[in-house]
């Protein structure tokens, strides 16, 4: 019975609310993260087998060297919301009035109410940044959604010279002509590749994760909004209870010395 007490107890204390958006963060940042990383390892073969994109020279940024950095990046966003997940459950921990069940009234400091709104500006922030990654990776859809559609409709575009060049997209510079056109043999091989499938669906899937971290993001800023709501109407109760707690013992010393007056008085 004690141990189904504490279990009832732990869950009283529990910030449903953060731990929602926590979920749903964590979903979000790994499915970007997971299907971002493998979608760019599918782009870059795709490059290098049927556009005979070669890699630079060390010192030359090119678009494998960047698709690299930008894999080096997934990994520091995987780690960095990881951590700023369990930050904002902990926050939630100790600003829902739930916690007070176990360590009694709480004092709120200047401190608290600083690092509730210091939490609420940096989610704000992430929110914007998320929102810039979601509109980014849109891009990549976009363009492999184009060119899936044309594999998709060989027979209608038999007659057509379509030509895909990485030059309109700024993949290689201008010198360079890599390009892969609609009647060549390197375009039907790419279309019946499972890469270019698969990559498409990477990114649509990176596409869903960003998103889900935008939600995310958007429900941390109610939850912390509602915890720097609860925090500030605390923080008034706690100064209206240390006035009130404050006139109580001035009266009670006023009694407690008229009393004595009143018996000295009497004897």
């Amino acid at each position: 019975m004690g141990c189904f007490e504490c279990c009832v107890k732990c869950l009283g204390v529990l910030p449903y609310a953060s731990l929602f958006a926590t979920i749903l963060l964590y979903a979000g940042v790994a499915l970007f993260c997971g299907c971002g990383h493998e979608a760019l390892s599918g782009t870059a073969t795709i490059l290098q087998n049927y556009f005979e994109v070669v890699r630079a020279p060390v010192e030359t940024l090119d678009v494998l060297t960047m698709i690299d950095i930008l894999k080096y990046v997934i990994y520091g966003v995987a780690a960095a919301f990881f951590v700023y997940g369990i930050l904002l459950m902990v926050e939630g921990f100790f600003t829902t009035g739930a916690i007070r069940d176990l360590y009694g009234d709480f004092k709120i400091t200047a401190c608290g109410r600083c690092v509730s709104a210091w939490f609420i500006m940096l989610t704000y922030i992430f929110f914007l940044a998320w929102l810039g990654v979601t509109a980014f990776t849109s891009l990549p859809v976009f363009m492999y959604f184009n060119i899936w559609t044309i594999c998709q409709n060989t027979t209608v575009v038999e007659g057509a010279n379509l030509c895909l060049d990485l030059r309109q997209f700024g993949m290689v510079t201008i010198g360079e002509e890599r390009k892969v056109c609609t009647g060549s043999e390197k375009f039907f091989k790419m279309c019946e590749s499972n890469e270019l499938d698969m990559t498409f669906h990477l990114f649509v899937c990176a596409l869903a994760g960003a998103g889900a971290a935008v939600i995310a993001m958007v429900h941390y800023l109610m939850v912390l909004s509602a915890n720097w709501a609860y925090v500030k109407d605390a923080c008034r109760m706690q100064k209206y209870e240390d006035i009130k707690s404050k006139e109580e013992q001035e009266l009670h010393d006023i009694h407690s010395t008229r009393s004595k007056e009143r018996l000295n008085a009497y004897t």
